[in-house]
């Protein structure tokens, strides 16, 4: 059926139930699984003549982000790891995280996008989250949507 999974992170409690589950629907199908890690691009300072002294530069910025989506993917590959799937992980900047969801899953010929159903907190926990909905209105793949439980 499926033979290429994209479980989008954003290295969330939420997010990290979603990719399990993910993960566990790809054993199922013995699946590969293409984990991706959408950061936003480096925002200029409104002057450019004047940077401010304490502000990272674009460099240390990447440098940051690189690490910080490295601590969110490194749970997911050791988990595929652990179900046997073999796992790609991918770290992308774009400030459209939807279409940057949706390149990588073409980009990666991923035949399935895998992500939760809703925001955070507050109201978003009744109403589809808009990077989702982003997706959906977007892609041209199959979209899952994994709706979390709370009990």
């Amino acid at each position: 059926m499926y033979k290429r999974i994209l479980l989008p992170t954003d290295g969330s409690e939420l997010s990290h139930a979603c990719v399990t589950a993910g993960l566990e629907f790809a054993q199922q199908l013995q699946a590969e699984v293409v984990a991706v890690y959408v950061a936003g691009n480096y925002q200029y300072p409104l002057y450019v003549d004047i940077l401010p002294p304490n502000g990272p530069t674009e460099e240390e910025y990447q440098a940051a982000m690189q690490t910080l989506a490295e601590s969110y993917l490194q749970p997911v590959r050791e988990a595929a790891a652990a179900a046997g799937l073999a796992c790609q992980q991918v770290i992308q900047f774009n400030d459209s995280t939807a279409k940057e969801i949706v390149h990588t899953a073409q980009e990666y010929a991923c035949d399935l996008i895998f992500m939760g159903s809703h925001g955070r907190s507050g109201l978003g926990q009744f109403i589809l989250g808009s990077v989702t909905t982003k997706v959906l209105s977007l892609c041209l793949i199959p979209v899952l949507v994994h709706r979390i439980k709370h009990h």
